[in-house]
């Protein structure tokens, strides 16, 4: 009986051949097996090129927000708000009592804060993908971009309803309510009327901005920014966004873009500062054709999530209404022209990059 020998099998990297020898006689055949090579659906320009992500992608892209904000100091004042004489956060579906312990007693856990967050971004990318503009890039969603073109707003309630954004009145605790519905909100929308003046509706307003830990030190970051510079600068129009981050200021400023003021979220324990920044159309600082890596390791950019909720919170009320949710009837009030804001609409979310929110990685 003849034996093959395969111990001196040749494997290369570069190669789709494998080759094996029989070294026990010379009568016997060489054998050659032939490695087809594999074909990926990832397509190869997903490494490099900015694009646009769409509704059947938004699960991804959200997760991949919602790491990128697992430590930003604005995402974390939506969802800590325990008593600071109780260390007790409980989940907000419901009513409860003034520290905001919820009447079935249930105490927020470190998994229910985290699947919160998650919801959280997957309304504000749903919403945008329906209304609004969202940009990634790399193979994995590994940086993602929410913009609000000019002229867009959210204040739909078909996208209210269709990205399920609707539901965040409910998921937040009674002081995360308050938090967003009386604090952020109106905030931010004054903010930007203010700076922004007749120009508040002909902005680029960048939402979030946020790189995956994983993936930051790529330059995804800047790419997602200067493609829609591209834009602006062609447009003629100015860019807005709000950052949380001190340290990614000084980034931001390299692209063009200018602090007009800061402005400081209070109820919490500590303070959060904003920064607004605004970049004029083809401003001085980095070019769209620049290559500069993107260095800024931490820290991130707040655009208050669902800035719209603020001109038409959801509120419990004992006039009629077409709507009935659990016990509790609720009235969605009609939008003011002169908001000109939606529930959840018009963006004002975090502008945010890697973990601490922003990171422009």
């Amino acid at each position: 009986m003849e034996t093959v020998n395969t111990s001196n099998s040749s494997i290369t990297s570069d190669s789709t051949t494998i080759t094996n020898t029989a070294a026990t006689s010379s009568s016997a055949p060489a054998v050659t097996v032939v490695e087809l090579k594999r074909y990926s659906l990832v397509p190869p320009k997903w490494q490099e090129f900015v694009r646009a992500a769409g509704m059947s992608e938004y699960r991804e892209v959200s997760l991949s927000l919602a790491h990128a904000f697992a430590a930003d100091d604005y995402a974390q004042y939506l969802v800590n708000t325990e008593d600071p004489e109780d260390e007790k956060t409980v989940v907000g579906s419901g009513g409860g009592d003034s520290r905001g312990v919820m009447s079935s007693g249930t105490i927020m856990t470190p998994e229910d804060k985290w699947k919160l967050h998650v919801d959280i971004m997957t309304y504000a990318v749903a919403m945008h993908c329906l209304n609004g503009l969202v940009t990634t890039i790399g193979p994995e969603y590994d940086s993602v971009a929410l913009w609000l073109p000019p002229g867009h707003d959210l204040d739909s309630w078909w996208v209210l309803f269709r990205s399920g954004a609707w539901r965040l009145y409910y998921q937040l605790s009674i002081e995360g309510r308050k938090r967003y519905f009386d604090e952020v909100v109106p905030l931010l929308h004054d903010t930007k009327a203010q700076v922004l003046g007749e120009r508040d509706h002909d902005a680029w307003y960048l939402v979030y901005l946020g790189t995956k830990p994983s993936s930051q030190g790529r330059g995804y970051a800047g790419k997602l920014l200067k493609d829609v510079m591209q834009r602006a600068d062609a447009e003629n129009r100015p860019m807005y966004l709000e950052s949380s981050s001190l340290a990614n200021n000084s980034y931001y400023q390299k692209f063009g873009f200018e602090i007009k003021r800061d402005i400081f979220l209070k109820r919490g324990r500590d303070p959060v500062r904003l920064s607004i920044m605004v970049r004029e159309p083809n401003a001085s600082g980095m070019t769209p054709n620049s290559t500069r890596k993107d260095l800024v390791t931490g820290g991130s950019n707040v655009g208050a999530l669902f800035a719209a909720a603020a001109a038409a919170p959801l509120t419990t009320t004992t006039t009629t209404s077409n709507t009935l949710m659990g016990s509790t009837r609720v009235k969605f009030p009609t939008v003011g022209s002169h908001h000109h804001h939606g529930l959840l609409a018009h963006g004002h979310y975090h502008v945010g990059l890697g973990v601490g929110g922003k990171k422009l990685m």
